[in-house]
């Protein structure tokens, strides 16, 4: 069989273009689509709306695949501890600091539009990388020969292995077949930057309130970016006041942490939900990020796990074809969806009991919240098993993130 591309990767956002990275420096064929791309980054632009908080093993995986360099230093804000509460009463509270991990940052603020640009970049300068933009696919065809793809402008394309990085509406995970479990969280998110009266420290802060928690992240240039899950209704509320009505009410949430916050940007919302693919493998398909599982952003893990998904599947792939292997074959995409799916789960799981035990006013439940918090606090071994876990510093990790 003659084949196009070794890998076809539908989806250019962070997950599929780090993957594309990640394998294109391997003398692969390898093939990059999606509808559009980001804007040019602009420096003197303002910080975009959208940000993430990379774990330190997905900034090693940023060096890996030659992507770290090319995000703009001064655009990265290190945060060095960390601080999340339940006001209660009675308040509990858990604290991180990296001091006490032997860690040099527990994670860094970054917008995604930013993490984007500099691994396409990247992908720009591998030879074994075909980017195609605009591209949307049409249908999918699959058997024990290939995957072939065609595109609605018509054009047709053959690989061994298909990637789903597209996205939690994923099409490829439509189109193979393949099903899902979602709920609503009945939340929305809103996120906006804001100037503080105090300075953030290089601390991220997260606040659980009965209708959703609050996190503040420190941004490089001083001020803070919210992410405030709450109900449709409050969000909507908080999206009509202005600019100093707004300010007021992240105060009154974050108890005046900071001090008085004043709106320094645009705001916007965007609907939650948790999702996960009953299967992440189908014939020369896997999935692989939001495709294959989204999580709610209350502990800001949405896109380590997916770059987690990509260096363990660039790693099954690159293991199956030096024994001379199909990448495609049942063995090394079934070690790939045991590797990633259980893992993945039980954070989908966790994710979702923590935030309904958080987003409610039951004085029963509240109580028991300050007191898990306040343990898990003083229980030093436990509390800093948590955070190395969430740091990609524990588990079984794919080999280039040790």
């Amino acid at each position: 069989m003659r084949y196009d591309y070794d890998l076809i990767i539908v989806g250019a956002g962070m997950v599929g273009a780090a993957l594309a990275c990640l394998l294109g420096n391997e003398r692969m064929r390898v093939a990059l689509l999606d509808r559009a791309l980001p804007q040019p980054f602009d420096p003197a632009g303002d910080v975009g709306l959208r940000v993430s908080s990379v774990s330190p093993a997905s900034r090693r995986l940023l060096e890996v695949a030659g992507a770290w360099d090319a995000i703009d230093p001064a655009r990265v804000s290190p945060y060095e501890r960390m601080q999340v509460w339940d006001s209660g009463p009675p308040r509990g509270e858990i604290a991180f600091d990296c001091a006490e991990l032997d860690a040099v940052d527990l994670g860094y603020v970054i917008e995604n539009a930013l993490i984007q640009q500099a691994l396409l970049a990247r992908v720009a300068e591998l030879p074994g990388v075909s980017l195609f933009v605009p591209a949307t696919l049409s249908s999918l065809a699959l058997d024990a020969a290939a995957a072939r793809l065609v595109l609605e402008d018509g054009r047709t394309l053959a690989a061994r292995l298909v990637v789903g990085a597209d996205g939690a509406n994923s099409i490829v995970r439509e189109l193979a077949g393949i099903a899902s479990t979602s709920s609503d969280y009945a939340q929305e998110a809103i996120v906006a930057h804001l100037r503080s009266e105090r300075p953030h420290e290089r601390t991220a802060r997260q606040r659980f309130m009965p209708e959703g928690p609050l996190a503040l992240l420190p941004l490089a240039d001083g001020r803070s970016s919210i992410v405030w899950s709450t109900t449709p209704e409050r969000a909507q509320s908080l999206l009509d006041l202005d600019a100093a009505g707004f300010g007021a009410a992240v105060t009154d949430a974050s108890e005046g942490i900071l001090g008085a916050l004043t709106l320094a940007s645009g705001r916007a919302k965007f609907p939650l939900r948790r999702q996960h693919a009953a299967a992440y493998t189908a014939t020369r398909v896997v999935l692989a990020g939001d495709a294959a599982h989204s999580v709610h952003p209350l502990a800001g893990l949405g896109v380590n796990l997916g770059f987690m998904d990509a260096a363990s599947l660039a790693e099954v792939v690159l293991d199956a074809i030096a024994s001379g292997d199909d990448p495609a074959d049942a063995r090394p995409l079934r070690r790939y969806e045991r590797w990633r799916k259980g893992e993945n789960a039980a954070y989908v799981a966790a994710l979702d009991a923590f935030n309904r035990l958080f987003s409610n006013a039951d004085p029963m439940l509240t109580g028991l919240r300050a007191f898990g918090l306040n343990a898990v606090d003083r229980l030093t071994p436990v509390k800093h098993a948590f955070a190395r876990r969430a740091m990609g510093m524990a588990g079984d990790l794919p080999q280039m993130l040790r």
